[in-house]
């Protein structure tokens, strides 16, 4: 009773914990793909390191499910975390023996490497220790309110990765990842943690790895999510993840230009977690979800037709609000649809697939782009999001009658 009575200060506590690492480790991973791009001025390099900062993550998060469903997901967070920070500890002590410059990137690839296998393990814990935090009825709210902090701190990471490099060395910056991660596993030890339902630590990892597909693909409700979920991943990469592009092809290339279109896009996101936190979404939060999507449909839509650029700053904000819609109303509807012992491996392969639609679709629009102007692409992909929206009405409807 006392656990359900304290659930507010638990669910802060928690958000402020993950908030405060996932800063750090935002912050450095900035550090280091900024350190590389002016060390070598190598698209290839920059490549390289966005590859490895999402690969090792879809390959070991469907893994970190599955460990997620065994063990106890507060120490998994925490293992997590500690497990990086003492990599980057040695990394730290070994800086020293390496040149400055390209002879360091190697290793500072495998420690992306190492970063991104944690994130693997650490993210599915983490998603299925919100659901243990909060009421059924105020799960919505809760999500809203992790989205606006997680896009609060990756809007400040950046600036601060840049203002630490300028102000310090890559060493130094990396002892911040070493001190945040500290203090957030400190608080996280201290939030009060509800028993969570475990599926069987019999099974062999395979087998373990076999059911939580098998039951995906037999669960039509979650299966159907996660399709949604990779679909809007995907159409979502011409209007947010290639924004930058189109700004400069449109409005000019100037470094404010480009500042501004990300500040305006967190922004938005920031807002649209603080609206989910308040209002919470419709009492039906399939009706959430769709509408979210046609919003999100119809602004990338907007956004391609703009022709000036404060016109345009307006739709990425509003933009960026029904993203962080879309993404609590997903969130909440797989908390409820998926079976507590099955949540971990739900959201082990909800990692997996953003850590692949990401770069699929990057890697699609981005060559489409080189032919295709990007107004066409955000056109189009936005009437992709409409007609998965109307869909999705279609299909409640069917059901209703």
């Amino acid at each position: 009773m006392q656990l359900k009575e304290n659930w507010k200060f638990r669910a802060a506590l928690f958000l402020i914990s993950q908030s405060i690492t996932l800063f750090g480790s935002t912050l450095v991973q900035m550090a280091i793909v900024w350190y590389a791009t002016i060390a070598t001025g190598s698209g290839a390099w920059v490549a390289a390191f966005s590859v490895c900062s999402y690969l090792p993550q879809f390959a070991v998060s469907f893994v970190g499910g599955v460990w997620a469903d065994r063990f106890p997901r507060r120490l998994l967070i925490a293992g997590a975390d500690l497990g990086i920070a003492g990599v980057t500890l040695i990394m730290i002590f070994l800086m020293p023996v390496f040149s400055e410059g390209p002879e360091l990137l190697p290793v500072l690839l495998m420690l992306s490497l190492i970063r991104s296998v944690g994130a693997g393990i650490q993210t599915p814990a983490v998603s299925a220790t919100l659901p243990l935090l909060a009421p059924e009825d105020r799960r919505m709210r809760f999500n809203g309110i992790n989205a606006a902090m997680q896009s609060a701190v990756q809007f400040a990471a950046p600036a601060a990765a840049g203002a630490v490099l300028a102000a310090g060395t890559l060493q130094s910056t990396l002892w911040l990842d070493v001190g945040t991660a500290a203090l957030g596993v400190a608080l996280l030890l201290r939030v009060p943690m509800p028993a969570a339902a475990k599926g069987s630590a019999s099974d062999s990892l395979w087998r373990s790895l076999r059911g939580g597909v098998a039951y995906t693909v037999r669960e039509r409700a979650v299966s159907r999510l996660l399709a949604i979920y990779g679909a809007f991943v995907f159409f979502c990469v011409p209007g947010g993840f290639l924004a930058g592009l189109h700004v400069s092809r449109t409005f000019g290339d100037s470094y404010g230009y480009l500042t501004v279109t990300e500040l305006a896009g967190f922004a938005g996101m920031t807002a649209g977690g603080l609206l989910m936190g308040l209002w919470g979404g419709f009492s039906q939060k399939e009706r959430t979800l769709r509408t979210g999507l046609a919003a999100f449909g119809a602004l990338s839509v907007l956004m391609g037709f703009a022709a000036r650029f404060d016109a345009y700053l307006a739709l990425m904000a509003l933009y960026g609000v029904a993203l962080t819609t879309v993404q609590t109303a997903v969130s909440t509807l797989l908390q409820e649809r998926s079976a507590p012992a099955m949540q971990g491996r739900v959201f082990g392969l909800m990692s997996a697939v953003y850590s692949i639609c990401m770069p699929l679709g990057m890697a699609v629009f981005g060559l489409l782009a080189d032919r295709i102007p990007l107004w066409c692409l955000m056109t189009a992909s936005g009437a992709a999001l409409l007609i998965q929206a109307g869909a999705e009405a279609f299909v409640q409807l069917r059901r209703r009658g």
